[in-house]
């Protein structure tokens, strides 16, 4: 897996943390070939629930490093969520109907076997590693890499990045010298994670309820975790008290001395953002990068998401592909969206809890009046309201020529499609784990013309035609190395009847990252090769960052990469 200079051990990226995000990313790498690993300063996985619900995205990504069918196993798709108000009274219904990115929105989960899934996912790999009991204490940062140090004598390791996925606490952002702007809470919660679930449905709810707000979540095999505020004038040692947690599960459940409880904790919300997601060769993902309420259960979710937006670019640095200035567009692209997330999370904790029966009653009255209103209503059950990635600036090109709705920084569609040879096939599995280039109804390669064409092919880039179903098998712009899918549902051309533009430019992780008209799509090609610090000149051996062992890739040089910022990161966290 490893390579030696000066006799440090050499990766290309260290990865601090095996939660979710590190995990993922880890996966990732792996799947690109990157020389990864894994260190954490636990002895073993974290066995108990954080994390309780999945999104659509997240599964998306578990699809993309194959690990989806050993995931969803431990969830319980499609997740009804209630609030109710102090009398019972449903106030709001999330029951989002449709799943337009290939899989359920609401999805409740069971952390600690998702996670297994994703750790014994990098069996698969003999150059990623994963070493638990190492705890990072230091990291120096030189030009061409950064030399990471441990406790208790264990020997160095020299990556060319790090990527700290660390927690709340991480010693990766305070190694960097970087803020953790934000608040936290001075209410605080109950935590109750029981197994043999005693209401049994499988659904969730809140309880708005002034006079002590509540959750009940479904997990899955039979886990349910309730979550009570706690007052002001209720300690910590109170509210540890058994006596305590089952005089509030008695608010719930008829028989709260029969549960057989996991465990139970007392937290606090934080809504907290780090002031940068990269310093030179080290960046951050996951709860090192941010914290948020549990309202929207979107912190897990975000870890995710940072590990499929970071991956891609990390190893198309790695292997040559790319210049290193296409990392700077993660914090780019990453932290306006954690930002917006944190605040829907946080805005909704406050509209859930307060505890003021006025305040309450308001509350109340105003979301039953919206509840009358069809378009409001759909606006909540549909959960419209969540923030969905749609970036103006990183790794994107939007041009001069681009149409006022162009879709260029928003997520793709993955509807099911038909090839000839297979049937109701989702689509990313086609698109493939690189770069995608799909269009509606056209000859591809004449459209992009041969250049261009054989650039993107020697990036790896997989070319796509959607067609009406009716033409699926006309053998007219059939070539070797396009893709034709038929429409099956006929949502890929709904999805166009929207937009003017008919060339889409996928990356990696289902972004689009340039869209065009047919005749424009030479043109947008190449502008988009200079947003991605890429060019189709192949050539042998590492790209513009390569210090280790040669490696064969087609590297893109349109434009020479900006200079790596370098320096020395020193401090015991």
């Amino acid at each position: 897996m490893t390579s030696s200079r000066g006799g440090i051990e050499e990766v290309d990226v260290v990865i601090v943390g095996a939660g979710p995000a590190g995990l993922t990313l880890a996966n990732i790498l792996g799947l690109q070939g990157v020389r990864t690993l894994v260190v954490d300063e636990r002895d073993r996985l974290i066995d108990y629930p954080r994390g309780v619900g999945l999104d659509d995205e997240s599964l998306r990504t578990f699809q993309a490093i194959g690990l989806v069918d050993r995931v969803l196993p431990h969830t319980v798709p499609n997740q009804i969520l209630r609030f109710f108000d102090a009398k019972r009274q449903l106030l709001a219904e999330m029951a989002p109907p449709d799943a337009r990115f290939g899989w359920p929105k609401r999805n409740g989960f069971v952390q600690p076997m998702v996670d297994a899934e994703l750790y014994r996912g990098l069996e698969r790999f003999d150059h990623v590693e994963v070493r638990f009991s190492h705890r990072m204490h230091n990291c120096s940062e030189t030009f061409d890499g950064v030399t990471v140090e441990f406790d208790g004598g264990q020997p160095a390791v020299r990556g060319r990045y790090v990527v700290g996925c660390d927690g709340g606490r991480s010693a990766t952002r305070r190694l960097m010298g970087v803020s953790f702007d934000g608040t936290t809470s001075s209410t605080r919660w109950l935590v109750v994670d029981i197994a043999n679930d005693p209401l049994g449905h499988p659904n969730s709810e809140v309880g708005a309820d002034p006079r002590r707000p509540y959750v009940s979540i479904a997990i899955a095999h039979g886990i349910r975790r309730f979550e009570f505020m706690i007052h002001p004038d209720e300690t910590d040692e109170e509210a540890d008290d058994p006596a305590f947690v089952r005089k509030m599960l008695a608010q719930l459940i008829p028989y709260p001395e029969r549960v057989d409880m996991i465990r139970h904790r007392v937290y606090t919300h934080h809504s907290r953002i780090a002031a940068s997601f990269r310093e030179g060769r080290l960046m951050l993902a996951g709860d090192a990068a941010h914290l948020m309420p549990v309202w929207q259960g979107q912190g897990y979710n975000s870890g995710i998401r940072d590990a499929a937006n970071l991956g891609w670019k990390l190893a198309a640095v790695v292997t040559g592909k790319a210049g290193a200035a296409l990392l700077d567009s993660y914090d780019i692209e990453r932290r306006k969206h954690a930002r917006a997330m944190i605040d829907l999370s946080t805005m909704v904790g406050r509209v859930v809890s307060p505890t003021n029966t006025k305040v309450a009653a308001l509350r109340d009255r105003i979301i039953h009046a919206a509840s009358a209103v069809p378009t409001l209503k759909r606006y909540v059950l549909e959960m419209r309201f969540k923030p969905m990635p749609r970036y103006q600036q990183g790794a994107v090109h939007h041009g001069e020529h681009a149409a006022p709705n162009s879709p260029t920084g928003t997520l793709f569609i993955q509807p099911r499609v038909d090839l000839r040879d297979n049937q109701n096939v989702l689509l990313d599995d086609v698109l493939g784990p690189g770069f995608a280039i799909l269009c509606w109804s056209n000859n591809l390669r004449a459209v992009l013309g041969q250049d261009a064409f054989e650039q993107w092919k020697a990036l790896g880039a997989n070319f796509i035609e959607a067609r009406p179903m009716t033409q699926l098998h006309w053998p007219g712009h059939d070539d070797p190395d396009v893709a034709v899918v038929g429409d099956r549902t006929g949502a890929l051309k709904a999805w166009f009847d929207v937009y003017t533009d008919s060339v889409l430019f996928i990356r990696p992780d289902r972004c689009i990252a340039s869209a065009c008209i047919a005749q424009r799509a030479p043109e947008v090609s190449t502008a988009l090769f200079l947003a991605l610090h890429v060019n189709a000149t192949p050539r042998q051996g590492g790209g513009s960052d390569s210090h280790g062992p040669e490696r064969d890739s087609a590297v893109l040089h349109v434009a020479q990469p900006a200079a790596e910022p370098s320096g020395t990161v020193t401090g015991t966290p």
